[in-house]
């Protein structure tokens, strides 16, 4: 009995656990034209419905029609781990650190042009570009040959 209570009570948590999951990637606002969002704020970009993308932060959402957005572009920025260097290791100055960044150019529904600077982690940034091109229709255009590979893989 206590053996069948215990799985029990492990299903019941793992199935919570997915239905508390939200769709879509974590992502981190860097900036745009949105007004009323900092900076650095933690939000979520999901792609999975077909008409629209669907960008929520702080509990607001904004939703772009996928026909709406006339701009991707995707770069990295890299930069050398300096302060880690000189607190953990002076070996942490041959690795670098690669952030990951999409610009979404869109129309609004009163056709103003509107950008979203995003930054994506490096584990969602494939399937997040490969997945905007599809629902899209338009290609990534990558900053550098650095940017490409990265998003080619």
């Amino acid at each position: 009995m206590h053996r069948i209570c215990c799985v029990a009570l492990g299903c019941l948590i793992l199935v919570s656990g997915l239905v508390a999951t939200e769709p879509g990637v974590k992502a981190q606002f860097v900036g745009g034209t949105l007004s009323g969002i900092a900076a650095k704020a933690n939000c979520r970009l999901d792609i999975t419905n077909a008409d629209r993308l669907v960008f929520s932060y702080g509990g607001s959402q904004i939703r772009v029609d996928y026909r709406k957005i006339n701009t991707l572009e995707y770069g990295q920025n890299v930069s050398r781990r300096y302060a880690a260097a000189v607190l953990v290791s002076p070996l942490l100055l041959l690795s670098k650190s690669r952030k990951h960044f999409i610009t979404l150019g869109y129309s609004d529904d009163e056709g103003k042009q509107q950008a979203l600077v995003l930054r994506v982690e490096k584990g969602d940034i494939r399937s997040v570009l490969a997945g905007l091109e599809a629902r899209t229709g338009r290609r990534v255009e990558y900053q550098d040959e650095e940017a490409r590979k990265a998003g080619k893989g």
